[in-house]
């Protein structure tokens, strides 16, 4: 069998420079990462868009008759909360000018991010199924509030929309160590 081994081919380690370990060279933070403008400009949005979702929602009388619309409070609020917590760390990072590259810290962004991106998709789905149940099938849109439950679907998938380049984002910085 023709396999080389490390014992006929011996592997050299690197050279080091004067005893020391080299220093790494690390990728500059991409904007749309944690403790950047563009993840400060993601977060914001984020807020918004989910703070508009739950606001819109909640002020309809109906709402809690219909438990896909109290999910989508619910994930809207989680949302909300999360983006806010994360913009006032970004706010922060960028006061003390550090970057968050840290490995735990990384991954609870990433984990976070999942979640919460992943509940906000899941009750924009299904208030939208419900939307349009009410508003195309069964043509009972003058006893609702349609317009508010499109509004606020609309605006939690925006929501989703705009988490998604920050679950990305981080996901690939910790993929990438």
């Amino acid at each position: 069998m023709s396999v080389s081994h490390a014992t006929v081919h011996p592997v050299e380690d690197p050279p080091t420079t004067d005893g020391e370990d080299a220093p790494r060279v690390r990728m500059k933070d991409m904007e749309g990462m944690p403790g950047t403008r563009g993840g400060l400009a993601l977060r914001f949005s984020q807020f918004m868009f989910a703070a508009a979702a739950l606001v819109v929602m909640a002020t309809t009388s109906d709402f809690p008759s219909v438990p896909a619309f109290c999910y989508l409070v619910a994930a809207a609020g989680l949302q909300s909360l999360w983006s806010l917590l994360l913009a006032s760390i970004d706010i922060y990072a960028l006061l003390v000018r550090r970057s968050l590259r840290n490995c735990r810290i990384v991954s609870l962004f990433t984990i976070g991010d999942g979640i919460t991106s992943t509940l906000t998709f899941a009750a924009a789905c299904s208030s939208a199924g419900i939307t349009i149940l009410i508003d195309n099938d069964l043509d009972s849109c003058r006893e609702n509030h349609c317009v508010q439950f499109e509004i606020a679907t609309a605006m939690a998938f925006i929501s989703w929309f705009i988490a998604l380049p920050s679950f990305f984002m981080n996901f690939w910085s910790l993929a990438s160590r």
